[in-house]
């Protein structure tokens, strides 16, 4: 099988890396002249890419670039192409797309994905994924490569659906962990000894046992490095708009996820898009979140 990605960046330059691992030859393409993947035969172009491929796995930043990158190398896929959407887009832009690319006779999922870079280094990444179980048959190998698990949540659109949702209860959840650490500093507790109750206890969550947000307890989460890699505030903060968007469409009264989005905005425009999202507790501790974002 020959493999076109589209898109290797922090995200998709790893996993190409991993489909070349496993054996897979692997056509890739991005605009950044600085992207890099291992093993990966560089191509000039999106259309050139794809040419010759079996299976498109797109990572790109939104909607628009992935309705505008269908538009442009459709006329020129293989008939019958597997088309795999890893971004995580809006649910209507993903249905668009896979209206687009089934109306040109090829197949199409949506896959977003949980795990972080970490986790695409690792090939233990989470997919969320929606299309026909046919077209989730086919893609089932490369995202067993690719990740741990691949969840098959329904239509096109359902994996984009699934992905804010969840998001959004990992960016509540991240500013919570944040608030009880920054309190319990004020009360004397020590952050393991917080860690070791919460953990084994109701206050269990992922924010807390994988991606802790203060050094020490978790050696492997972004904390213990400044709170470099990981994943950025920016692209919290453009999950949790996506749902924001999603829920305000529908109708949906999502008061905490929509507060989560407001804060997060007033950490992003203070502290920058790039340092992991755990590093809001930065803001919590600075009282910044006890104010009304500007932007």
């Amino acid at each position: 099988m020959t493999i076109a990605f589209l898109g290797l960046g922090n995200m998709g330059g790893p996993m190409a890396a991993n489909l070349v691992k496993s054996g897979e030859t692997v056509h890739g393409y991005d605009p950044a002249a600085t992207a890099r993947s291992e093993g990966v035969a560089r191509f000039d172009s999106a259309i050139a890419a794809v040419a010759a491929a079996d299976v498109v796995i797109t990572m790109l930043p939104s909607g628009k670039h992935v309705l505008d990158c269908y538009r442009e190398i459709l006329p020129s896929a293989r008939p019958g192409t597997l088309f795999v959407d890893c971004s995580t887009i809006d649910v209507a832009d993903a249905r668009q797309a896979a209206e687009l690319v089934t109306a040109a006779g090829h197949r199409a999922v949506d896959a977003p994905v949980s795990g972080g870079v970490v986790g695409a280094e690792a090939g233990t990444l989470t997919f969320m994924v929606g299309g026909a179980t046919e077209a989730f048959a086919a893609v089932e190998p490369f995202l067993a490569v690719l990740g741990a698990r691949a969840i098959h949540c329904g239509a096109s659109g359902a994996g984009q659906a699934a992905k804010i949702c969840n998001n959004m209860i990992l960016g509540v959840s991240m500013i919570a962990i944040s608030e009880a650490f920054a309190l319990g500093e004020e009360l004397g507790l020590t952050h393991q000894a917080l860690f070791d109750v919460a953990s084994t206890a109701s206050g269990q969550c992922w924010a807390l046992t994988t991606n802790c947000p203060v050094p020490g307890p978790v050696p492997a989460s972004p904390a213990n490095r400044e709170y470099s890699g990981g994943f950025a505030s920016g692209l919290m903060l453009k999950d949790l708009r996506l749902a924001e968007s999603a829920a305000r469409d529908n109708d949906v009264a999502t008061l905490l996820g929509t507060r989560a989005a407001e804060l997060y905005a007033a950490f992003v425009e203070r502290d920058g898009p790039g340092r992991d999202f755990s590093a809001i507790i930065t803001a919590v501790r600075d009282g910044l979140l006890t104010k009304e974002p500007t932007a």
